[in-house]
Parts: structure tokens; C-alpha cells; sequence
């Protein structure tokens, strides 16, 4: 009997600190464990990464400029307004124009990296140039789109930041963005 509730005692207190510990990373009832980055954080990652130069077809080079980050939380999305440089053969001079572009983000678990993924183009804007030389240009748009962000890095967790989170068996699953930035959840591992 007394070795009964000896078992019990420690039972409950490995319970408490496991439920101590658990408030730490789930403070509502009955809400999920996370990891938040904000626009700043996305912003730095994702500027390290420009400009990025683009070649058309051999008439021209896109070069594409770091873009300027924005949180869509309506679409769970985040947005890309980016400033773009055409020169070459079918240009007589350097013109500067801006592309629009919307993305989703997913989680890649062999290096621990938010990446944009699901472009959704908006359109490539030379107030300079003339119609039909921008018309030739948002042909490229899908191309440029996808050679500038898709699956472009804009975070990237450290060992530390799972560590916790491994330990209780848990991954990180889906992303939301917010108004200040992106909510990681953390969901069971597989098994």
C-alpha cells in the first residue's frame, strides 16, 4: 500500500511539472503550442537573398531588387511588391517598373525553412515603356515570378527553437499570418 501511493505521489508530481511545463508553451487551455516570426525577422531573411537577375529569352535581363514584404492575414497570405531594372538588346536604356506578387508559405522539414510557395502573379508595371513592350513583358511575369520567390527562404528555425517541441513529440504544422507576422503551430509527430 505504501509503495502504491508512493508510485501515485510521484506519478502527480511529474504530472505537475510536465503540466508546469506545458503552460509555458500552451497558456490557454486549450490553445496550440507555437512559434511566431515577425515582418522584421521575414524581411531581413528574405533580403539577403536580392537582387536576383533574370534573363529573357536574350532580349533583355530582369534585375530583381529585394522586395518589400506585407502581411495579407485576410488571405493567409503575404504579399511582394518588388522593384525590377530591364536593360538589353531590346531596350535602348535601363527602364525601372515594379512587380506584385501573393504567396502562401510551407514549412520544409530537412532544413527547417519557411518557404514562399503558391505564387499568385500580379503584374509587371514600366510606366516608361511603351504598351506593347510591356504587354511582352508580362509574358515573363510566371517566369520572373517564379525565378525570383518560389520556395525563396524567408526564415528559418535553429535546433534550438524545435528542440522543446521535439522533445514533446510535436512538429511544426500549420502556418498563419497575422497582423504582426507568422503563427508556426506545432501539431503530434506522425507515427
Amino acid at each position: 500500500m505504501l509503495e502504491h501511493r508512493r508510485r501515485f505521489l510521484d506519478a502527480a508530481a511529474r504530472g505537475l511539472v510536465l503540466g508546469g511545463m506545458a503552460a509555458l508553451w500552451w497558456p490557454a487551455a486549450h490553445a496550440q503550442p507555437g512559434y511566431n516570426v515577425s515582418l522584421e525577422q521575414l524581411q531581413d531573411m528574405v533580403g539577403r537573398k536580392f537582387p536576383r537577375n533574370v534573363p529573357v529569352a536574350g532580349l533583355m535581363d530582369l534585375t530583381v531588387q529585394a522586395p518589400n514584404l506585407r502581411l495579407l492575414p485576410e488571405v493567409n497570405r503575404l504579399g511582394a511588391l518588388m522593384a525590377v531594372d530591364a536593360a538589353g538588346p531590346a531596350l535602348r536604356r535601363s527602364h525601372t517598373g515594379t512587380f506584385d506578387v501573393e504567396f502562401a508559405l510551407r514549412y520544409e522539414a530537412s532544413d527547417r525553412t519557411l518557404r514562399a510557395h503558391q505564387l499568385k502573379l500580379g503584374r509587371l508595371d514600366f510606366p516608361g515603356l511603351k504598351p506593347a513592350v510591356s504587354e511582352l513583358l508580362n509574358t515573363y511575369a510566371p517566369a520572373l515570378a517564379d525565378q525570383s520567390l518560389r520556395e525563396v527562404v524567408l526564415h528559418q528555425l535553429r535546433p534550438q527553437d524545435t528542440a522543446v517541441f521535439d522533445g514533446l513529440g510535436l512538429q511544426p504544422g500549420p502556418i498563419t499570418v497575422t497582423p504582426k507576422g507568422l503563427a508556426v503551430a506545432f501539431v503530434p509527430k506522425p507515427l
